[in-house]
């Protein structure tokens, strides 16, 4: 697919605040994203909707992209007033077909299994990492890095390959991402508003089929 680096920046049409605080509770403030709260970004998507949610006992949102599908993303805003209550967020994802070939960091093969977009904003200028389960690419690389006036985004590969079918969970501090991409790890650097989380499987490059799974999108309240 074309990647699009600021495929989060129309959130503000996408969801309504889904968090609930739990005044009583004992800090950390755990609080779940539900999966309904996950809303095509009709601007940066084609007309196909392949995503589907599983109802309860394994809730999770699926993902079956098949060519010659148009890519599609899912997307979740914060509102206003949660964008600087994120301390930490974490999700889990499973692989399930891995596009043939897909390398992000190779040109022309920039398909994912799993993509889970983390994105803030700053003025005019959209900051985006892109955590991805890859089919072939490196683990732990960060690449296809885009930097101009209005965009900056880069792409971390966590997982990568078999084995698929199986739940791994990723833990993120959102201020020590952004500074270490984005601020040359400077602990003191400011940090923008945090907008929004999407997701993203997709297959159109390498046109193969690429499915995962989603699920436990929680957010840790400061």
């Amino acid at each position: 697919m074309k990647h699009h680096p600021y495929a989060l920046a129309v959130f503000c049409l996408a969801t309504s605040w889904s968090l609930s605080r739990d005044a009583t509770a004992e800090a950390p403030r755990e609080s779940p994203i539900a999966l309904g709260a996950f809303k095509i970004v009709e601007k940066k998507s084609g007309p196909d909707n392949y995503y589907s949610v599983t109802p309860p006992p394994d809730a999770h949102i699926h993902a079956e992209y098949k060519p010659p599908f148009k890519t599609a993303v899912l997307g979740y805003q914060f509102p206003d007033d949660a964008r600087r209550a994120v301390a930490g967020l974490r999700w889990s994802w499973r692989a399930v077909v891995l596009p043939k070939g897909g390398n992000e960091c190779e040109s022309g093969k920039g398909d994912s299994a799993a993509v889970v977009y983390v994105t803030w904003k700053r003025g005019l200028r959209w900051y985006t990492l892109k955590y991805v389960w890859s089919a072939t690419g490196p683990k732990g690389r960060t690449c296809d890095s885009k930097r101009n006036p209005f965009v900056a985004q880069d792409t971390i590969i966590v997982d990568s390959g078999e084995p698929v079918g199986q739940w791994r969970t990723v833990h993120i501090v959102p201020d020590d991402e952004f500074r270490n991409h984005f601020e040359g790890g400077d602990p003191k650097a400011s940090v923008p508003d945090l907008v929004g989380v999407g997701i993203m499987s997709d297959g159109d490059q390498t046109k193969s089929q690429s499915s995962a799974d989603y699920r436990d999108f929680v957010v840790v309240l400061r």
